[in-house]
């Protein structure tokens, strides 16, 4: 599905987006969400909704990325952020935090950053670092 799903649309992506594709999942730089240290992690099938999941292990494509999210970046916190209402089909942000991000601004406040933030050239420069900490974490 296309038409304006945008995790079905990161298909697409250009390779220097894209931290991991495997058969089930894959991580981008989401375009609209270039905040550096922010990717999108999504089943690559248009499945909506968290409960729209099969058995796909979810969890452990979750801790290998924010694990390697928070050791390419230093991050003090990396959040796993799912709300599904904008774009149905299941995607989490993956958002690392940094210690300069003021205490009204963490958590979920997170996301008011994303107007002030956006940093195309930043967030995909950050790519190489993240894949390449994946690629160390995740068990093949």
């Amino acid at each position: 599905m296309t038409g304006g799903c945008l995790p079905c649309e990161l298909e697409r992506a250009a390779p220097g987006a894209v931290v991991f594709r495997d058969e089930l999942w894959a991580a981008e730089v989401a375009p609209g969400y270039e905040v550096p240290g922010w990717f999108f992690l999504r089943v690559r099938r248009h499945a909506e909704l968290l409960t729209g999941l099969d058995d796909a292990a979810l969890g452990r494509r979750a801790r290998d990325l924010v694990a390697a999210v928070t050791q390419a970046t230093g991050a003090p916190a990396t959040y796993l952020l799912h709300f599904g209402e904008n774009y149905r089909h299941f995607h989490a942000l993956v958002a690392a935090r940094g210690a300069d991000i003021p205490p009204g601004r963490r958590g979920g406040n997170i996301l008011g950053l994303r107007p002030g933030h956006v940093d195309v050239a930043a967030a995909i420069a950050l790519v190489p670092s993240v894949r390449a900490s994946y690629e160390r974490t995740a068990p093949a």
